[in-house]
């Protein structure tokens, strides 16, 4: 999605600097994938966490530090920033094996290669001796559990400093410049993370919720900066619960499930599928589907729930099922799909015949008549920007205007769908939803990069333009029930027709669903690591908020001095009770946006609340502002 430079909104246009818009200009990406939160997990640790770690080596002259994660990549460092290493190898393994104890069990011993008596010990926990093994100080343990979060899997002690030791395990790259006395973690550029599962895309209040593998549920909420949090997912226990249940009832290991209205679907693992039209009361096994391989995913249109998909971790040939007509007959989509590479995820948007597929190999996408039987169409790789890296899964927003992708390592991924390349839509600007637009309001035009556009009879300015999205801007003197746009690309000319209201307020949200929020004192951006506090001034970000006094024209740049002020009457309220207005006026130095500037109570409590807007009578979209006291 076309978005704002925040940094240089906060740090300049804030605080009366000269700057004209940075970032509403074309860009020359092919698409917009952009990732969502980072590889990092809160977990009460020393540092935020990662994923797996296999194995952890310095280079012989100690300068660069290397580790191998659980899917076979090798990344290095010399400093902060992990890069890929390509084929590096680790060294042979030269510690010894011992046993010291049912405590430490069987465990490797390292040696001070300068011939000191210091000696590392691996086992259930990391222990270090200073006296040749006589006696043992437990470095992880604490409490009966390990102070970071799993048992360790490799050790690494540098060649130049016995003191300086890397630790991994279940939970990333943990170092010690001190023998293990102290720790830090090394993951925050380090792709280690697996999520298996989108669990919700970002929506209204509510933030972007994966599953994790071996760890659980987390979400990065609205604001969030830091790392995943663990969090809750109803409808994912819901489903571990059926699983469990049928498994008993249909007597197979149950390895994927999916319900919508009176409709049941379930897949084993021998790559058998079951269907319940009522509820689970009776079930059909339909005939002609072949085993092999376990059924991992199934989804299905929560509309029309007779349409579902079903992906086939198949080792040797990926498989990609669809039946039209609830689990009646199966249609095989694999076509062209890479031989030897499983499908793990699929997912369709019925209005494009967009199907997209998550496998070993990376994301794949087809066109086809989604909803009627019919033969394979071919496959072809989504779009250039996602890391060369298995996709275990995939997600359509409610609109199918967004797609998100689980990339092994690497987390979510998120950008305008690419079917939107051969099916253009509208959407509104601010959060990517159909609402009505107002006049001055700013739209985006998904997979088309527009040169002209038209609003009726008067000409629409285009602020940006790309590949996967182009933002335009509705001329001031819109007026009417409805818009015409007229739109002209390179190759056609498109034309839709756009609800028109006086007024039509929304917040600006990034794709993460983080509102676009700003201290009004030192110009930072509001967030879970910066909240607002009491008393405190702070500037909402907004669009459609209608016309402005004087007049400006669209596609201009707002003055820094004396910007138009909102004609409209705007109120904002924190938790439905009424916060105090203290201006409403064209964004300085920016082209179709508001800012709406607002005095907090001298009294909060701590944590989020929902903010917005109401202009004129209007409710604008509500949105997460961390508080503080």
């Amino acid at each position: 999605m076309c978005r704002f430079d925040t940094r240089v909104l906060g740090l300049a246009c804030w605080l009366g600097l000269a700057v004209a818009a940075p970032a509403q200009t074309a860009h020359e990406q092919r698409w917009d994938w952009r990732p969502l939160g980072v590889p990092l997990l809160e977990l009460d640790l020393p540092s935020p966490a990662a994923g797996p770690v296999e194995r952890v080596w310095y280079s012989e002259a100690g300068d660069r530090l290397y580790a191998r994660t659980r899917s076979g990549k090798v990344y290095a460092t010399e400093g902060e920033r992990w890069r890929n290493a390509g084929n590096a190898r680790p060294p042979s393994q030269r510690a010894e094996l011992r046993l010291l104890g049912p405590a430490a069990g069987v465990v490797r011993v390292w040696r001070d290669p300068a011939g000191s008596p210091r000696l590392y010990a691996l086992g259930r926990h990391l222990l270090r001796s200073d006296d040749d093994g006589r006696s043992w100080l437990n470095l992880t343990e604490y409490g009966g559990t390990s102070i970071l979060g799993a048992p360790p899997r490799d050790l690494a002690v540098s060649p130049a400093n016995p003191d300086l030791i890397v630790l991994a395990n279940d939970f990333g790259v943990w170092r010690s410049a001190d023998g293990g006395l102290s720790w830090t973690g090394m993951n925050e550029s380090l792709p280690s993370l697996r999520v298996r599962r989108i669990l919700a895309v970002p929506e209204g209040v509510a933030g972007l919720r994966i599953e994790v593998e071996g760890v659980g549920v987390f979400e990065w909420s609205p604001g969030e900066r830091r790392a995943w949090r663990p969090g809750r997912d109803p409808v994912f226990e819901s489903e571990n619960r059926l699983r469990t249940l049928l498994s008993g009832v249909l007597e197979a290991e149950i390895t994927a499930v999916a319900v919508g209205g009176d409709f049941i679907y379930a897949g084993s693992a021998d790559g058998r599928l079951w269907v319940s039209r009522d509820r689970g009361n009776t079930w059909r096994l339909p005939e002609g589907i072949e085993p092999g391989g376990a059924v991992v995913r199934i989804w299905l249109d929560a509309s029309q729930p007779e349409l579902a998909l079903a992906a086939v971790a198949n080792p040797e040939q990926a498989r990609l099922l669809r039946t039209t007509n609830g689990g009646l007959f199966w249609d095989d989509l694999t076509a062209n799909l890479p031989r030897g590479a499983r499908v793990f995820s699929a997912v369709a948007d019925r209005a494009s015949g967009a199907i997209y597929a998550a496998t070993e190999r990376g994301l794949f996408y087809t066109r086809a008549q989604v909803d009627v039987p019919g033969p394979a169409t071919p496959w072809a790789p989504a779009p250039a920007g996602l890391p060369d890296a298995p996709v275990f899964d995939v997600r359509l927003d409610g609109g199918g205007n967004r797609i998100f992708v689980a990339v092994d390592g690497y987390g979510v991924y998120a950008a305008t769908a690419p079917h939107c390349a051969w099916s253009p839509r509208v959407v509104h600007a601010a959060d990517v939803s159909p609402r009505e637009a107002a006049p001055g309001a700013l739209l985006s035009v998904l997979g088309a990069r527009v040169e002209r556009a038209q609003a009726g009879a008067l000409p629409a300015p285009v602020l940006s333009a790309s590949e996967s999205e182009s933002q335009i801007q509705l001329p001031f003197e819109a007026a009417g029930d409805r818009i015409e746009l007229a739109l002209e690309t390179q190759t056609r000319r498109l034309r839709f027709s756009w609800p028109l209201e006086r007024v039509a307020p929304a917040i600006v949200l990034e794709p993460d669903g983080s509102p676009l929020l700003v201290d009004a004192e030192t110009g930072l951006l509001l967030d879970a690591m910066n909240p607002a506090r009491s008393g405190g001034r702070i500037q909402v970000l907004a669009t459609g908020l209608g016309q402005v006094r004087p007049p400006w024209p669209a596609g201009l740049p707002a003055p820094l001095e004396g910007s138009p002020s909102v004609v409209a009457t705007v109120r904002a309220f924190l938790d439905d009770v009424e916060t105090q207005v203290l201006r409403a006026e064209l964004a300085p130095g920016y082209a179709g946006l508001y800012v709406v500037e607002i005095r907090l109570p001298e009294v909060l409590d701590r944590g989020p609340a929902a903010l917005h807007l109401e202009v004129d009578g209007k409710a604008s979209n509500r949105v997460l502002v961390h508080l503080e006291p």
